[in-house]
C-alpha cells in the first residue's frame, strides 16, 4: 500500500502555494508561473480544502500567511530547493565549490567589491557568484544561497541570520561644498540647497525626509529637489555636484576617504540594524556556505573600514 500517496497534499497544487507563500502574492505568483491568478487561486484553494485548514488570510485584495501557512511554506520552500540543487547537481549546472550571493546593486558595487579578495585570501578554492538586484528577496526568482539587503525590505520565507548598523550622513563633492562658501553647514541649512533622492519601490529605510526629521527638521515646498531610481547614480550626481546626497557609511565611506565626497555638516544618524543577511531555508548544510556567512559576519559586525 502506498501510504505516502495518500497521506500527501495534490502534488499539482504545491508550487503556485510555494510561490504565493514567498512572494505573499496571488497575482504575482501567477506572473511567476506564467498561470492565471485564477489557476493559482483555485489551486491553493483545494490545498485548503485538503489540508483541513487555512493557509491565507484574504484581506483588502491582499493575502496573508497565516501560522498554518508558513508552517507549510517553511518545508514547502525548503524541499522544492532541495529537489531543485540535486537536479542542478544532475545535470552538471551547478558548481562543486561556488556559492551565490545576492546583493543589493549599491552594497555589492561599493562595499562587497573592494572585499572580495579578502574573502579569495581566507577560501581560495571557493568561488563566490555575486548576483545583484534592486527588489526585494521576494521578488528575485533566481538562484541564491546567501542574500544581503536593507533591514525591512520583504523577505518571505528566506531565513534571517544577524544585522548589522549603518551610519546615515549627507554628502556633497568639495566643489559643489566650496562654491557654497566652504564653510561646514548647519544642519538646519540642507532644506535650502538642492538634495538629491533615490526613489525605491518600497522606500528606502531612511531618505532625506526621515534623515531631516531626526533633527526635528521638515522639507517644504521651497526646497530644491532631484530624484534619481538608483542608489549609485545618486552617489554620481552627488560627485559630479549637483547637490547633496543622504549617505551611507558603508556604501559612501570610500568616497569619503577618497576625496571624492565630503560630509558638508557634523550630523549622522546610525541605525542600529540597517542591513540583513539571509540564507534560503533549505536544510541542507554546505562548507562553502557557512564560510561565507562566517566570513560575512566578520565583515560586517567586526570589521570597522
Amino acid at each position: 500500500m502506498n501510504l505516502l500517496g495518500k497521506s500527501l497534499p495534490p502534488l499539482a497544487s504545491l508550487l503556485p502555494f510555494e510561490a504565493a507563500a514567498r512572494l505573499e502574492s496571488f497575482s504575482r505568483a501567477a506572473d511567476e508561473l506564467h498561470i492565471t491568478q485564477a489557476a493559482v487561486s483555485r489551486q491553493i484553494r483545494g490545498l485548503e480544502e485538503d489540508l483541513g485548514v487555512s493557509l491565507f488570510d484574504r484581506r483588502n485584495r491582499a493575502v496573508f500567511l497565516t501560522p498554518e501557512g508558513r508552517q507549510l511554506g517553511l518545508v514547502v520552500n525548503a524541499a522544492l530547493n532541495q529537489i531543485s540543487s540535486v537536479a542542478e547537481s544532475l545535470r552538471g549546472a551547478a558548481r562543486r565549490h561556488q556559492v551565490v550571493l545576492l546583493s543589493q546593486l549599491c552594497e555589492a558595487f561599493y562595499w562587497l567589491m573592494p572585499r572580495l579578495s579578502r574573502f579569495h585570501q581566507r577560501h581560495p578554492d571557493i568561488e563566490i557568484q555575486v548576483v545583484t538586484t534592486t527588489q526585494p528577496l521576494t521578488e528575485f526568482g533566481g538562484h541564491f544561497d546567501v542574500a544581503l539587503q536593507s533591514t525591512g525590505r520583504a523577505s518571505g520565507l528566506n531565513h534571517l541570520l544577524f544585522t548589522a548598523s549603518d551610519e546615515v550622513f549627507p554628502v556633497c563633492s568639495p566643489d559643489y561644498l566650496n562654491k557654497q562658501g566652504g564653510e561646514a553647514l548647519k544642519v538646519t541649512d540642507l532644506a535650502h540647497h538642492t538634495l538629491l533622492h533615490h526613489r525605491a519601490t518600497p522606500p528606502h529605510l531612511m531618505e532625506w525626509d526621515s534623515w531631516l526629521a531626526e533633527f526635528g527638521i521638515t522639507l517644504d515646498g521651497r526646497t530644491k529637489n532631484r530624484y534619481f531610481d538608483s542608489y549609485p547614480m545618486m552617489l554620481q550626481a552627488a560627485v559630479e555636484g549637483h547637490g547633496i546626497a543622504v549617505g551611507w557609511a558603508r556604501t559612501a565611506g570610500r568616497l569619503v576617504e577618497s576625496g571624492e565626497l565630503t560630509k558638508p555638516c557634523a550630523e549622522s544618524v546610525v541605525l542600529p540594524q540597517a542591513i540583513s543577511v539571509f540564507k534560503r531555508p533549505v536544510n541542507a548544510e554546505r562548507r562553502e556556505t557557512n564560510s561565507l556567512i562566517e566570513w560575512l559576519k566578520i565583515e560586517l559586525l567586526e570589521t570597522t573600514d
